[in-house]
């Protein structure tokens, strides 16, 4: 490199890496060494794990086998790994294997019960009526061509649609209480909230049992006539009450959360503008803290779809299809695996697997409905919000122009009149 400076020329030496200085090497490079580094870990850990499980310990299990190996891989290639880097990049190695690994574990550990329920239902699943009859005429010697799951997917269906039609308004507008208006009571109940997350589901089972089923049939003959129909027994009513118990602090302590990610600056830009406090949380906090929202609403969902001894309190178990969820005890699929697998009978143990199966598929449909509904980012519009917002606008357009016609009519009107 060369400077010129009053017609004089300097020439400066190249910098060189000095003896003893380290050189700057980026982080997130792989070269070869490295894959070759990781498939020899590997090898080496599955090799001392198969020496550890078949000659030199008892140990055994295929969940136990996977945990070692993964350790004695994480600590091989830590170790090869100092042979050949230094300190920072040591520790930056072994923080990818272990993110990385247990992410493929993680994975691993999904496949591996999504696969098996399958495999394990795959006789029930097979069979049409599976999905279109109940169990009124299944005996527990009866074949997989008699009987169904139809009466616990109806029942799960109206029990969970109950429970987020409990659970959503109910959940959103504690969390907007939290985050929009602080004090003293609002941290009381966010105490309240964050100990309920930790409750027991049968504790929420009993809660609604002893509430709802034996106080208000104790006082069935003293209720008006017109309000007689809550005291209702084990229902699918009941089972969606005790679900809610379980689902509104998630859903309230992840909305919570959500909605105080909002920028605080587009509150104070919608009350600059004039709006109100809960036309700012309408119209500005909630629409963009939708797609969180949505994420709370799933949260809560998965939570609340699974459960098994409160409906196995509030709803009871039946074999026929019970469409009416306040009268007539009604079975959900969760409490359905239950009583099936428990059964010594291969039959009703596939059946129960089937419904395992069957309980998946359905999750992850009402997911998918979830994200597309609130996948949309903040300020996007949907096709009928857009429709909507047109029509406005062209009623505003006709509303407008009529006014500059009248204004002109009269300013014709005052200029004839002055003539």
């Amino acid at each position: 490199m060369t400077m010129t400076l009053n017609e004089q020329t300097t020439t400066l030496p190249e910098r060189t890496a000095e003896a003893g200085v380290e050189v700057r090497r980026s982080l997130g490079a792989t070269r070869r060494t490295d894959i070759f580094v990781a498939l020899g870990a590997a090898w080496a850990a599955l090799s001392l794990t198969a020496l550890l499980f078949t000659r030199l310990t008892p140990f055994d299990g295929v969940l136990g086998f996977v945990v070692v190996t993964f350790v004695l891989f994480v600590a091989i290639y830590g170790l090869l790994t100092g042979l050949d880097e230094r300190g920072p990049t040591v520790r930056d190695r072994l923080a990818a294997v272990l993110v990385h690994g247990l992410a493929v574990l993680m994975l691993l550990a999904l496949v591996v019960v999504v696969v098996f329920t399958m495999y394990r239902g795959l006789d029930a699943l097979g069979h049409r009526n599976f999905y279109t009859d109940d169990m009124r005429d299944a005996g527990p010697l009866q074949p997989l061509s008699v009987g169904g799951i139809r009466h616990a997917v109806v029942g799960t269906l109206e029990q969970i649609a109950l429970a987020l039609a409990f659970t959503v308004p109910l959940g959103i507008v504690a969390a907007v209480f939290l985050a929009e208006l602080p004090g003293r009571f609002s941290r009381f109940v966010r105490t309240i909230v964050e100990a309920m997350t930790a409750l027991p589901s049968v504790v929420a089972g009993l809660f609604i049992y002893s509430s709802v089923i034996l106080l208000l049939n104790r006082a069935k003959d003293n209720l008006p006539e017109g309000l007689q129909w809550i005291a209702v027994g084990k229902s699918g009513f009941a089972a969606s009450l005790a679900i809610s118990v379980m689902m509104l602090p998630i859903v309230i302590r992840a909305a919570d959360v959500v909605i105080r990610l909002v920028p605080g600056t587009l509150r104070e830009a919608s009350l600059a503008l004039g709006g109100s406090q809960w036309r700012t949380v309408w119209h500005v906090v909630l629409p963009t803290a939708r797609s969180g929202l949505m994420t709370a609403i799933i949260l809560g969902t998965a939570r609340g779809i699974g459960e098994t001894s409160p409906v196995l309190l509030t709803s009871g178990v039946t074999a026929y299809t019970n469409a009416n969820p306040l009268h007539e005890p009604q079975i959900s699929l969760p409490l359905y695996v239950f009583t099936s697998v428990t059964r010594p009978d291969a039959g009703m143990i596939a059946r129960g697997f089937g419904g395992a199966a069957v309980l998946m598929f359905l999750v992850l449909v009402l997911f998918a409905i979830a994200r597309i509904i609130g996948g949309k980012p903040a300020g996007q519009l949907g096709r009928g919000q857009r429709r909507r917002r047109a029509g406005r606008s062209y009623r505003d357009a006709v509303r407008f122009a009529g006014r500059e016609r009248q204004r002109a009519a009269n300013t014709r009107n005052d200029s004839e009149v002055s003539t």
